[in-house]
């Protein structure tokens, strides 16, 4: 699409749309100016042996017609952008109109969400009026990668339980809607070794989760463990500051089976957490984080509080 950005197509379609308004001039002008052919005001064209074209001159309504909109087609133009990159002298835009009705938005929701940023996100989380608000934030902005049920997808991760890549606390969540993450897994095909090398780490990754594997692959992979233990550490618990997955917890984002570990290692990959500190105010992020945090922080319900008491 990068090819469609440049000078060249702005001034195609400036000077497609200049011909196509003089086209409709030069049109105009030559109907008007067309002599009647024959005597009897009749284009020559005969049809089924008795049916005549008339060559009568167009209705005067609609040459007006015609003519104004032309004139309406020029006014625009030169107030609004139309002719490629050209601006338009109202300085109009449909980019400045989003960011205006934006700007109109949060400011018409900012006292309806500033009671919240001061409170903690526990007890935001515990707001029925805030949880409603928030809930129509998630589903605007996140429920298109995460799901509506928050439950996710392959390479989307799941919000309602424990397994949290970059840290599941309150500060954590609002650092990662505000600044968004980027996850990468280098393809290490070549540091591992063979195809076989490969494969036999993938039956010790397997093992370390105690999900079904090779044990004798894997005993000859947990040597080759070295080169993931710097992200995903020598356990391989992983690390949050890196947003390195678990891989003991039988949780997996990008698919499970030796296969699909292989192709991992074979050909790495990158997942995009959007930042969203431009898209929502401080004050939503806030309230949309104590939603996310409460979806596997669940209040706890009114029996297991009787069982605590006693």
């Amino acid at each position: 699409m990068s090819d469609f950005l440049n000078e060249g197509w702005s001034l195609y379609v400036a000077a497609a749309t200049v011909l196509g308004i003089v086209s409709c001039l030069a049109l105009l002008i030559i109907a008007s100016r067309r002599r009647v052919m024959s005597a009897d005001n009749t284009t020559g064209h005969v049809w089924d042996g008795d049916i005549r074209e008339m060559n009568n001159p167009l209705p005067r309504w609609w040459m007006v017609l015609f003519v104004l909109t032309i004139f309406f087609g020029v006014v625009y133009l030169v107030l609004y952008p139309g002719l490629g990159s050209r601006a338009g002298t109202l300085g109009w835009s449909s980019a400045g109109e989003v960011k205006a009705d934006t700007a109109r938005a949060k400011a018409t929701a900012a006292p309806i969400y500033a009671r919240y940023a001061s409170m903690k996100t526990e007890d935001v989380a515990r707001d029925p009026q805030a949880m409603a608000l928030a809930e129509r934030l998630f589903a605007n902005n996140c429920a298109t990668c995460h799901g509506a049920d928050a439950r996710g997808s392959k390479g989307f991760p799941n919000l309602t339980d424990k397994d949290w890549l970059w840290g599941g606390s309150p500060e954590r969540i609002e650092e990662t809607i505000t600044k968004g993450r980027v996850g990468q897994m280098p393809a290490l095909a070549a540091a591992v070794g063979s195809e076989s090398d490969v494969r036999d780490l993938a039956n010790y990754v397997l093992s370390l989760s105690g999900s079904p594997h090779n044990s004798i692959r894997a005993a000859g992979g947990k040597s080759k463990f070295v080169i993931c233990a710097a992200c995903h550490g020598a356990n391989g618990k992983g690390n949050q500051a890196l947003g390195a997955p678990n891989l003991t917890d039988d949780v997996w984002l990008h698919g499970w089976g030796e296969d699909a570990i292989v192709a991992m290692v074979t050909k790495g990959k990158t997942n995009v957490m959007p930042a969203h500190e431009k898209r929502l105010s401080a004050e939503q992020i806030h309230v949309l984080a104590a939603y996310v945090w409460g979806l596997s922080n669940p209040a706890p319900t009114a029996g297991a509080l009787a069982t605590t008491a006693r």
